[in-house]
């Protein structure tokens, strides 16, 4: 069903979006976090360690294959906007194609990958099993976690943020029901993890279809339109790549962390595993408000609503700014307590707390920079987000990530404070972008009160 929110209330219409949004994105990250509390439950730091570690690399290609989606995102909110349905129909069709090919190129190439992944992750011995395990199973399901991923992206570009949200909501419980059968009574370790994500995933996708194929979804398709077009798919990668790689990058600094922890021993890297977790949890907010400033902003711009899409990108900043300072504020009396819930190992829980307590801050500025590459994912212009986020990796968050390690063997409170210098980093080049389009008279960036 295609929405255009255009026009009314530009507050109701950022909440009307990014609810759902917010759910779906909250039921997914319930996929990891499920699978690592539950193992928790069963088993010891070795199979926390492995399902930890096999996730994270899972998130890193989910959330690239969601950057490059981003692109479809944009042109079909754009051809909204503009009521342009051969386009909006073009650009369903292409992305089909385009993505149904990479997702096999990756399943091919990363099954044959795994040990070397495993190996450059500097995985703790007793967890390297878990993990090749969890990796291989999750690596061919990639073929399924891109269809649901694109499918998802689709609706939105629509402004139908809950259809996506419905599907990922009977999956979650079906993951979560798998795990404690794979994981609990059948005492498969990392592998029924990894079984539990890949049969959910299969599910959403094919509740999905089904619901596509209905009719109900208001998308009506033909075979000329899954023939892919040179101006569509270069439209489609010129927003996609840069996110997406950008993503890419992000994920790797990431990984980076956590090699740097799991060299520290097993207890850090068990620690630093589960409050990535919570992290990712954490970040829902900040996450939906990026995507709810790209869909709703490239609607308006689209119909030549700048001065709606510039408010829309001044409500999110609020809303997350606003978000990060409380939960900021909690998590420095709750962090011990929050960390607990996923495991009983004393030291484990001793190390998580303090990585948290100087982690969560991160929540605030990364608000900030989330909503301006929204905006700027709206506009066309996603390099911007890309090079921001490049610059923000390679001048503060790894290096003080690293040196923070090397000064501070005894506590992870200081790795933690370092990822918030990236983000502030970020911070700054996105504010400056901003000003600086705005100054050299670039449209979408014009000085603008009204919300016409």
């Amino acid at each position: 069903m295609t929405k255009n929110m255009t026009t009314g209330s530009v507050a109701k219409n950022i909440v009307y979006f990014s609810l759902p949004y917010f759910f779906s994105y909250f039921l997914q990250t319930l996929y990891g976090m499920a699978d690592l509390f539950i193992i928790g439950q069963f088993e010891g730091a070795a199979s926390i360690t492995a399902v930890s570690i096999g996730s994270q690399v899972m998130h890193m290609l989910t959330v690239m294959i969601v950057g490059l989606a981003m692109g479809t995102t944009v042109t079909i909110a754009q051809a909204v906007g503009a009521e342009d349905h051969q386009r909006i129909r073009k650009a369903i069709g292409t992305t089909a194609v385009l993505f149904f090919g990479v997702s096999l190129v990756l399943a091919v190439l990363l099954v044959a990958l795994r040990g070397g992944i495993t190996s450059a992750m500097e995985t703790p011995i007793e967890a390297v099993p878990g993990t090749q395990s969890y990796l291989l199973i999750c690596f061919f399901g990639i073929p399924l976690i891109t269809a649901y991923n694109i499918i998802a992206s689709i609706f939105r570009g629509l402004g139908d943020a809950k259809s996506p949200m419905y599907f990922v909501a009977v999956a979650c419980l079906c993951n979560i029901a798998l795990d404690y059968l794979f994981m609990g009574a059948m005492a498969m370790g990392p592998s029924g993890a990894a079984w539990g994500t890949v049969i959910s995933q299969a599910i959403s996708v094919v509740l999905a279809l089904a619901y596509v194929k209905s009719g109900r979804a208001g998308i009506a398709l033909t075979r000329q339109d899954f023939r892919p077009e040179r101006p569509v798919l270069r439209r489609l990668l010129r927003i996609g790549v840069p996110i997406s790689l950008q993503d890419g990058f992000i994920q790797v600094a990431f990984l980076v962390i956590t090699v740097i922890a799991n060299m520290r021993g097993l207890t850090d890297a068990a620690a630093v595993g589960i409050v990535e977790k919570i992290i990712s949890f954490i970040f829902l907010v900040p996450s939906s408000m990026l995507s709810t400033v790209s869909a709703l902003g490239a609607q308006n711009i689209g119909a030549g609503k700048v001065g709606r899409a510039q408010q829309t990108l001044r409500y999110a900043l609020a809303m997350t700014v606003g978000f990060g300072i409380t939960v900021s504020i909690f998590t420095q009396y709750s962090a011990y307590d929050i960390v607990a819930l996923f495991t009983y190992d004393a030291a484990v829980i001793v190390a998580g707390e303090a990585y948290l307590q100087g982690y969560i801050f991160d929540c605030i500025f990364a608000g900030i920079h989330f909503c301006f590459s929204g905006y700027f994912c709206a506009c066309g212009r996603s390099e911007i987000s890309f090079l921001h986020n490049i610059a923000s990796i390679v001048t503060a968050r790894i290096p003080l990530v690293y040196l923070t390690s090397i000064w501070y063997p005894m506590t992870l409170f200081p790795m933690g404070l370092a990822t918030t210098a990236g983000s502030l980093v970020s911070v700054v080049i996105c504010i400056g972008a901003f000003l600086y389009l705005r100054g050299h008279g670039s449209p979408a960036f014009a000085k603008s009160d009204a919300a016409a």
